[in-house]
Formats: C-alpha cells, structure tokens, sequence
C-alpha cells in the first residue's frame, strides 16, 4: 500500500503523459481524461498501478486492504453478493477506508466505545453491517430491503449505507467521505419513486419540507434517502435511529445545521457529524494491546487522496 511515505510531493502532469507517482520511478504512461480505464497503457510497468493526473489503482482489490487474514477476505468476498459497486481497487477509495475502519474496530470489540463517541448512551450487542450485507442472515440486510421495497426501490439498486450498526437499543447509519460531499440529486429527477407516498406517508413524518426542496433543489438526495429509510426501519423495530454523516475534520462543517433544517429530530432520532480524525484519536487512546493498532495508526498517518489540478500529493488526514 503506497501512501506519503512511498509517493512523489509533485508529479509531472503534461498534455499527453503523467509520471509514475512513486519515488524513485522514472516511468510515464499516457493520460487518461475523463473516466479512469484500467487499460494496459495507463499501467506503470515496473509498480502495476494504473495511473491517472489525480490518483491511481492498485492492480488488486486486496492491495488496498490492512486486514488480509482468512476471515477478513471471506467477509470481504462475501459483500460483494449485495454491494451495487465497487472502487476498492482506488487509492482515494471510501470503500477501502470504510472497510480498513471499521472492520479493525470490529475485530479489537471497539464498536460499542465508538458509538458512546456519537450518543451518550451504552449500546449492547454491535452488530455492523457492511454495505448492506448483513453477517447474521448472510445476505442482504433483510429490514433494509423491505424499506427499499416499500418506497418503491429496486433492492438491486436501492438505497445503500456505508455501514449500518444495529445494537440492542439503537440503528446507526453510517454515511462515509471522503474525497465526496454531500451534494447529490437523483439520476432521473422526475423519478421521486415512492419516497413521498411509501410508508403511509412516512416522509411528512420525518421531513420539515417537501422532496424537490430537499432532493433537488439543496442537493441531500443521498441523506434525505437514508434519513427516509432509516427512520422507518427503527420505528418498525422500535428503535432509536441516528444517521452518522462520516468526514474529514475539514469538510462538511456545517452539515449538522444544514441537513438539521430538512429534518424532525427527536429523543428517538438524531443527525450526528463525526470524523475519521475522532475515530483515529479513539484508537490511539486505546489499549496498546489491542491487535493492529499501529497498522491502522500508520495508515492514519500515511493516507493520501491523490493530487491536485497542479500535481501535488494531498494528504488525507490532520494527524501527526
């Protein structure tokens, strides 16, 4: 895995070539413009990695991965049953974050201490929820395909969390950033599919304004949908529901008070903003027993989400 450690501060981008962004590499490929293709001539020869003026891919899924034991891949393997899309290959990757994340808070039993850092409340029995893929049925998250069903979506290409966390008492939905914002709108905007109807109306229920306003006009399509579908699974297994918009401590500032003003909040069901630098200071303040800690530390320290328009490396995080 390739990050500030083994990358170039600048690379030379020109009309026609980009430079291999690791040190010591004297390789240009053609540039690519528009979508990004794995394609033989924008691979680098000597390190593999397809390469484009703002970031790369690896040649494997697995090479963007921290956690390679057996039962971390069957897991991973098993995701992709019911993931709609997948750019874990990526180096700016929100999928390979999210995964590389959380699944070390999973495997060191660190869930429920990350989600007292969202709510002031104890949370039982975290069960996490990889895209949709529910590891208890081995499938498709079950409540979430009817919620998908009952606000006319396809389950095939419905609505899609980052991560979901159920416990005992409570529904997260974890929407991550990284190099995105929160600023989306539907692909079809005269398809509002059954998000105002579906539910009994559950949109006038937990929606302060109507869904154009919301969807189309203010760009929080992709929130207003997890906010929509989220509620009423927790109101149907009565629950308490907390949408968990993840970001980088620069981005997305205000989203708090921005999304807060399309929404009914309650004791029940509340929009929280954290970041990835709260989680990495909930990990350096755990145990140092705990397995991986300095990997994932490490990789804290060494992100990277590619270059900008002038070809200088962007670091990820504000660690040290």
């Amino acid at each position: 895995m390739f990050g500030i450690k083994e990358l170039k501060g600048n690379i030379q981008i020109t009309q026609t070539t980009v430079e291999c962004p690791i040190k010591g590499c004297s390789c240009r490929v053609e540039r690519q413009r528009k979508r990004f293709r794995r394609d033989e001539r924008f691979k680098c020869p000597l390190h593999h990695i397809y390469i484009s003026p703002s970031t790369f891919e690896y040649p494997s899924e697995l090479d963007n991965l921290l956690w390679k034991e057996p039962d971390d891949i069957e897991l991973f393997e098993k995701t992709k049953v019911v993931k709609r899309e997948s750019r874990v290959f990526r180096d700016n990757s929100e999928d390979a974050l999210s995964w590389n994340v959380f699944r070390f808070l999973e495997r060191n039993h660190l869930l429920a201490e990350f989600l007292r850092t969202l709510v002031p409340k104890t949370q039982n029995s975290p069960e996490v929820i990889y895209w949709s893929y529910s590891q208890t049925e081995q499938n498709s998250w079950s409540e979430l395909n009817k919620a998908r069903l009952e606000f006319g979506e396809a389950i095939e290409r419905g609505s899609e969390p980052d991560i979901i966390i159920k416990t005992e008492s409570s529904l997260f939905f974890i929407e991550a950033k990284l190099t995105a914002q929160n600023q989306t709108v539907p692909s079809d905007r005269s398809d509002s599919k059954e998000y105002v109807s579906g539910g009994d109306n559950w949109f006038s229920k937990v929606f302060k304004c109507d869904y154009k306003t919301i969807a189309i006009d203010e760009r929080k399509y992709e929130l207003m949908r997890l906010w929509l579908l989220g509620t009423w699974i927790a109101q149907r297994n009565n629950l308490d529901f907390y949408l968990v918009n993840l970001v980088l401590s620069h981005r997305e500032r205000n989203i708090k008070t921005i999304f807060g003003k399309y929404i009914i909040e309650n004791n029940r069901r509340r929009f929280v903003r954290t970041t990835w630098e709260d989680i990495q200071r909930l990990i350096l303040g755990s145990d140092y027993m705990v397995s991986g800690k300095e990997e994932i530390l490490e990789y804290f320290r060494n992100k990277t989400v590619g270059y900008d328009r002038n070809g200088r490396l962007l670091r990820a995080f504000s660690v040290s």
